[in-house]
């Protein structure tokens, strides 16, 4: 199967550097700025319409690297800007720009198509995705940063990649590393050694311990129980898919780490889910309520806290009690992938919410002599 894009197909603008973006300040019809107005559903059926914008001038900015979506029948998609491209990135990083400036490259990423027959997949494709990826951010560092604070921001495949950058690029990079504001790597299956927070796949970037810790990362992925065995996610012995990146490591000496984005410090704490509103109604097979806004949150109908049993470290994502009106969300995903699609946007408006915390104490940190 080829991993070179046909010459027919378009591929997007390029920079004058060569990077394809897919969200950048000032590009036209940019996804990571697109209309944030939301219909909260309160428990008891009331709603309410939520308004936000994103920032004019925020302090920090955001690499995003969006998860796998690429339909394309080759193993390394092309760099065109496809409508799941699109989407992704609308449903994923755009609330992220009430509080950052909002980057996302287009790579060749490993498609669909290629993780449906895995032994295809070789370590010169899971390179080709990297490699994008990476010039990509030495780019947006050389012509695009000027010195400002970073949050990176990556699911699944994404986050495997941002990983891997993280290693390479920042964690041995003093001047780099104070630049972090923190990481959000979902859905990668980050590995830490048991009984710590640091080490494994970083020397020197932790996992974060509160909302006013910057310099470090959170990482999870959700379920409603126990990832099975043959699970993809949540285990040291998964495969997302794009583990070729990573080097080979004892996994009966490492744990997959699990930070609580509504709790960092630990403990159960209340989530607050931010879904476009087309989403839900596909993920509920149309049981949602009809909205007029592009999103709809319900908060208050989940809670989320870390787990850990035998190799396995999850979030555990739990309906609250009581009556409500609310889809089930969680009874709809498959048990090897556990809430793998919702990875994000479960906890969507924490994210937001962490991040802005993390943004000022980083201006903070930054600003004392």
């Amino acid at each position: 199967m080829s991993t070179q894009p046909s010459r027919a197909t378009p591929i997007g603008p390029r920079d004058g550097w060569g990077t394809v973006w897919l969200c950048r300040p000032g590009l036209p019809g940019d996804p990571c700025t697109s209309d944030l107005t939301t219909t909260v559903l309160a428990r008891n059926g009331s709603t309410r319409v939520e308004r936000a914008v994103a920032a004019k001038d925020p302090p920090i900015d955001c690499f995003y690297v969006y998860p796998t979506v690429s339909g394309q029948q080759t193993i390394n998609a092309n760099r065109a800007i496809g409508l799941r491209e699109r989407l992704v990135a609308a449903a994923q990083a755009s609330r992220f720009s009430q509080v950052c400036r909002v980057y996302a490259p287009i790579y060749r990423q490993i498609t669909l198509t290629a993780l449906a027959h895995p032994a295809r997949i070789t370590r010169a494709n899971a390179l080709v995705a990297y490699d994008g990826v990476q010039a990509a951010f030495r780019d947006y560092l050389a012509h695009y940063n000027r010195g400002r604070g970073i949050v990176f921001i990556g699911h699944s495949q994404g986050a495997a990649i941002l990983i891997h950058l993280l290693r390479r690029e920042i964690d041995g990079n003093p001047t780099l590393r104070h630049r972090l504001v923190s990481g959000l790597l979902l859905g990668g299956n980050l590995t830490v050694p048991k009984g710590r927070d640091v080490g494994g796949e970083f020397a020197h970037i932790p996992a974060c311990g509160s909302s006013s810790q910057t310099g470090c990362v959170v990482a999870y992925s959700s379920f409603t129980r126990k990832p099975p065995p043959n699970s993809q996610f949540g285990r040291t012995t998964s495969d997302a898919g794009v583990r070729l990146l990573a080097p080979p490591r004892d996994s009966r000496l490492l744990r997959i780490l699990c930070v609580n984005p509504a709790s960092p410090a630990g403990g159960t704490a209340l989530l607050d889910p931010y879904l476009p509103a087309l989403a839900l109604a596909f993920l509920s097979h149309g049981q949602a309520p009809s909205v007029r806004t592009p999103w709809v949150s319900f908060p208050g109908e989940y809670e989320a806290r870390c787990v850990s049993s035998g190799d396995a470290t999850w979030l555990q994502v739990t309906r609250t009690g009581g009556k409500t009106h609310q889809p089930p969300l969680t009874d709809l995903r498959d048990a090897a992938l556990g809430l793998h699609v919702l990875d994000v946007n479960i906890a969507l408006g924490n994210l937001v919410r962490l991040v802005r915390h993390e943004s000022a104490a980083y201006r903070s940190r930054s600003s004392s002599p």
